[in-house]
């Protein structure tokens, strides 16, 4: 007998088969268990026994060179002040970074800035030691002097063309030629970095317009994750209607601890 749906003049519709998934989900085994406990402690202890070894090589290879090298050029003095620090663990290390605290508080008066360019005039005479000093230099003035202005803030640029974001970290403000031709001292542009994915070691160094960088209040550590992790790691982000959610939330929270409260001096009130 055909269903009373059925309609005369128009063809019976075929009765949908049993719905089978076209995906079974797999069951969960032993040994898939251990693999995924296996897995789980190598995330756990490959970047803590990276860490050890780093740090040990440190310890154990340059640091100990340079704490030889100290103690081996120090002046020979008394007996039992020697012993006291030969005994003394790391002493050459410590010795050096006074000397470095020492040699940075002399090169920034007078007489020791006159004495280093000085200096770099005489290195800049010479053909190869000019090109090694001044790129050795560059490098340890970006990478120490000038952290204080680098990848402080994060950002999202339309790049490679409109109505596609990608990720920028911002390096600081356009200066020099760069400002002059783009700028011509009016509107500041920015200097970003767009890391490559999946390899944010490398980038593009792009100049845009401030106005044109929509900056975001995720900090620069959350930012790297969600590179590194190509968009899997998303870091946790709370609108302004949800922080009026959950203070609403506490409010109601603190007016029904008070309600009870209030209800149990009330009882006991009675009982007395």
């Amino acid at each position: 007998m055909s269903d009373e749906s059925e309609k005369p003049g128009e063809p019976a519709q075929e009765r949908p088969a049993l719905e089978t998934p076209l995906i079974r989900p797999r069951k969960s085994t032993l040994l898939s268990g251990l693999r995924t406990s296996f897995i789980a402690g190598v995330v756990v202890a490959a970047p803590l026994a990276i860490t050890a070894w780093i740090i040990y090589w440190f310890v154990t290879g340059p640091m100990r060179k340079l704490d030889l090298f100290v103690r081996n050029i120090l002046p020979a003095g008394d007996s039992n002040i020697e012993t006291i620090t030969r005994a003394i663990p790391g002493f050459g290390v410590i010795v050096a970074i006074a000397g470095l605290v020492v040699l940075g508080a002399f090169a920034k008066n007078f007489v020791g800035q006159t004495l280093i360019r000085t200096g770099e005039k005489i290195l800049d005479s010479m053909p190869v030691v000019r090109n090694l000093h001044r790129f050795f230099k560059n490098v340890f003035e970006t990478a120490l002097q000038k952290s204080a202005r680098s990848f402080k803030e994060v950002g999202l640029i339309e790049y490679p063309r409109k109505g596609l974001w990608a990720i920028a970290f911002v390096v600081g403000e356009s200066a020099g030629e760069i400002d002059y031709r783009l700028t011509g001292g009016k509107d500041p542009y920015v200097s970003v970095f767009i890391p490559t994915v999946p390899n944010p070691t490398s980038g593009f160094l792009i100049y845009l317009p401030r106005a044109d960088l929509t900056p975001l209040s995720m900090s620069i550590e959350d930012a790297a994750k969600l590179v590194f992790s190509m968009g899997l790691v998303v870091p946790e982000f709370a609108g302004p209607d949800d922080a009026v959610k959950k203070l609403e939330k506490m409010a109601e929270e603190a007016a029904n601890e008070r309600r009870s409260l209030l209800s149990r001096l009330a009882g006991r009130r009675t009982e007395a």
